[in-house]
């Protein structure tokens, strides 16, 4: 069985979408590996063979009967015949062991085999397979060292099946190169041993050692059989490796092993992996047996591949038609279609379902509903359902930091993230993939870099997902010369690596930088994908680059194939909006073959805002709150706009719609880091010292910062002339930051600001002329982009 899970994290461009998937898949296929490694039980017949020559003190009515308990499952009966057997030989404590491990008693199999050793019992090659299972179980390390060395002293090294199971339990536990040297120092190895050995890769994610192992197989004139391609199908799905893939396929048809169920199940497993369901679908038509399993594995093609109705539909045939009992991978492979749907309802059917059914406890099930109702936007049931897990392990944790991240929790995120730590439990590759963007978005370059040291003193430095997480990371907490650095440092650049780094330059104002970057990924022979475009695209947007806009959406379907989606009809909206010519963003949005969303419409409505457009905006805010009745900023920007316009009755009474729907309008914050801290700053902040207040009031009246003033007060009624003095812009937030980052830092250095806001016209003025004064870089990053002020000038050129 290769059927794999298939719910993945998708939360931001440098976060790769199926790492997490990646990572299920290798749990279920530990469970898949029982069904063609040579079954440890197997060698439980070899030892009732030895019954016959086993010790003659050993009463053989009681071994038998003890047999007889453990081959029928009643293991309380087994333990108390073995516990009243006055002698005791070395084939009854091996059988009572390997009960132990077929019932999944690991810690107590591994406790038998300790007082085993103590009472001198002598140990054989029997022996070691059925404890060395345990440890595996247990996934306990510490113990199967222990284990291994005692059978290196006993002589047993040399054992084909006791090598096996020392090559099973370093593979499973994550210990790759302790599992080679075994390999590599058997005098003889069986198809067994080469099959250990190629799982053991596929469990690790190691798909070219894999295939080097098979094709060293293959060189040495070892037949594989079947279980060795279904490992090396796991592999190739498990990476999207197509041709690999189909190579495999065209040697089954030879051999005339492409009928075999299991074998079909992985070839359905793997077309679906790599985005070829429909394959899928005519190898699944073509199985006139169908179990389960197999229909998990449509299952999970249909929802990677964005057909969540289809998997629905194939869930009401296994208990309809086929009148077969779903279980937990068919399940947890359902999940995913639920995300995609956004169907919340459904996926707290499935879990009523795995409720009324029985299986739960399952931690990758409890995991992968968590995980749902994370994308889904309910934090809190995401938060129920990990506090009634009764083993909450790593995949959990990671499932719930998720969750947090993607809903926008970055803080609390980050406070599991430290929990976890606390747990004792070692953070893994996803774990750091999915906590990178909450750094990206709350934190600052050296919160970043101490995150980075971290990663990397754990030798998760080279992964190609951790370095895509670190890219935008770095790009989003304004150090773009340390996401080049990451960059360029990379042996082996994925799409998502391109993409990213794409994406960080644009935000910087670096457009021309990005244009060269997509001619370099072109020219490499990387093949560009939607995300790619929407990186450029913006690019474009945020630089004012329309012409290269134009020409690059256009080229989208003409020299890529590739069919523009919603997201990039909203870049070429917002590259339109920006350049100024709203009736033809307008005519744009009129045109296009795809409903407008409330993103769409929001680019309009902010062009329309810098443009001082009103009838515009009124139109475009009508469709925004049709679509989202809650969306505090579209009726914060239009009451800006009236306020302008001195409409004053069209205030209130966009303020009492606010008030009505228990809307408020967000705090705008500005972060500065002072001594590997982040300081917080709000407007018209009081808990600071009193001398950044001395230094803002000095540079203030430098820069004539009280004409910019009285300039702005005809957007307000006069009657809050006073009031809005109190408030007035030199007070903000950002340049309290400003004037804290210039006192704290030494001369020459830039000073880093993050906003959690779009920095406002004043203070966008103002930061221009404060560079100019002191002679200082300063960076301002909003949600969108970062500014670049230096000598006077802005590196958005005054287009944002």
């Amino acid at each position: 069985m290769a059927t794999a899970l298939c719910f993945g994290y998708s939360s931001k461009p440098s976060t790769s979408a199926n790492l997490f998937s990646k990572k299920l898949h290798i749990r279920t296929h530990d469970v898949a590996i029982k069904r063609w490694i040579p079954k440890l039980a197997g060698n439980a017949r070899k030892l009732e063979k030895g019954l016959k020559s086993s010790d003659k003190k050993c009463n053989p009515a009681l071994a038998r009967r003890l047999l007889s308990y453990l081959d029928s499952g009643c293991l309380d009966n087994a333990l108390h015949v073995f516990e009243n057997m006055t002698q005791k030989s070395t084939f009854i404590w091996n059988a009572i062991i390997r009960g132990l491990t077929d019932k999944d008693f690991f810690e107590e199999a591994i406790e038998f085999y300790y007082r085993m050793v103590s009472e001198g019992v002598d140990l054989d090659n029997y022996t070691f397979p059925f404890v060395i299972k345990a440890c595996v179980g247990l996934f306990s390390l510490v113990d199967g060292q222990r284990i291994h060395s005692t059978v290196i002293k006993m002589g047993f090294d040399k054992d084909l099946y006791v090598c096996n199971s020392l090559i099973i339990m370093y593979s499973k536990l994550g210990c790759t190169e302790q599992s080679e040297k075994v390999f590599a120092d058997m005098p003889v190895k069986d198809v067994a041993s080469w099959n250990s050995t190629i799982s053991g890769y596929v469990s690790s994610g190691d798909f070219l050692s894999s295939v080097k192992c098979f094709r060293d197989m293959q060189a040495l004139g070892i037949s594989s059989d079947r279980f060795t391609m279904i490992s090396i199908l796991g592999a190739c799905s498990l990476n999207g490796y197509l041709l690999n893939g189909k190579e495999v396929h065209s040697q089954l048809i030879r051999r005339g092993l492409d009928s075999d169920s299991m074998i079909e199940t992985s070839l359905i497993d793997m077309y679906g992996k790599c985005g070829l369901f429909e394959y899928s679908e005519k190898l699944f038509n073509r199985v006139s047996q169908r179990s389960v399993t197999v229909w998990n594995a449509i299952i999970g093609a249909y929802g990677l591949n964005d057909e969540p109705l289809k998997s629905f539909s194939c869930f009401k045939r296994i208990q309809g038609s086929d009148n077969l009992d779903p279980d937990a991978v068919t399940l947890i492979n359902l999940l995913p279609s639920c995300t995609k749907l956004r169907a919340l309802l459904l996926g707290k059917s499935i879990h009523g379902f795995a409720i009324r059914r029985g299986i739960f406890p399952h931690s990758v099930l409890e995991s992968a509903i968590l995980d749902m109702y994370g994308k889904c936007g309910s934090l809190n049931l995401a938060d129920y359902m990990f506090l009634q897990m009764k083993e909450r392990n790593l995949i959990s944790w990671n499932a719930r930091i998720a969750a947090h991240v993607q809903t926008g929790h970055e803080e609390e995120a980050l406070k599991l993230f430290q929990d976890l730590c606390n747990e004792h439990l070692e953070p893994d590759e996803i774990t750091f993939v999915n906590i990178l963007p909450a750094y990206a978005e709350i934190a600052l370059p050296k919160e970043g870099k101490q995150i980075h040291g971290n990663i990397t003193k754990l030798g998760f430095g080279s992964s190609i997902f951790i370095c895509n997480a670190l890219i935008y990371m770095y790009g989003k907490c304004g150090d773009i010369q340390a996401a080049e650095k990451v960059f360029n440092c990379m042996v082996y650049k994925d799409v998502v690596s391109w993409n990213t780094i794409i994406m960080a330059y644009g935000i910087h104002g670096l457009g021309e930088i990005s244009i060269k970057l997509f001619s370099k990924m072109i020219e490499d022979g990387m093949k560009p994908n939607g995300s790619t475009f929407v990186s450029l695209l913006s690019s474009c947007s945020i630089c004012g680059m329309v012409d290269e806009g134009h020409k690059y959406f256009s080229s989208m379907k003409t020299e890529h194939n590739i069919e523009p989606g919603i997201e990039h009809y909203g870049c070429v909206v917002d590259l339109l909006g920006r350049s100024g010519n709203l009736d033809l963003t307008k005519q744009f949005i009129d045109e296009m073959p795809l409903v407008p969303t409330a993103r769409v419409w929001g680019s309009l409505l902010s062009a329309s805002r810098c443009h001082r457009n009103i009838e515009l905006a009124e139109l475009a805010a009508d469709h925004i709150l049709s679509l989202e009745h809650d969306n505090t900023g579209c009726y914060v920007l239009l009451s800006n706009m009236y306020a302008e316009l001195s409409r004053w009755s069209d205030v209130e009474r966009i303020r009492c719609s606010m008030k009505n729907r228990g809307l408020r309008k967000t705090t705008a914050c500005s972060l500065v880091e002072y001594n590997s801290k982040t300081l917080r700053f709000i407007n018209n902040d009081s808990l600071h010292a009193e001398m950044v207040y001395e230094a803002l009031d000095m540079i203030s009246r430098k820069i004539g910062d009280d004409d910019v003033y009285v300039c702005g007060l005809w957007k307000f009624k006069p009657q809050d002339v006073i009031k809005r003095r109190a408030n007035s812009t030199m007070c903000h937030s950002v340049r309290l930051a400003i004037c804290f980052g210039l006192l704290s830092t030494s001369l020459g250095t830039p000073v880093l600001v993050r906003k959690n806001v779009k920095i406002c016209e004043d203070c966008h003025n103002a930061a221009k002329k404060i560079s100019g004064i002191t002679n200082r870089e300063i960076l301002v990053g909003d949600p969108k982009i970062y500014h670049h002020f230096k000598n006077g000038q802005c590196s958005c050129r005054d287009y944002w």
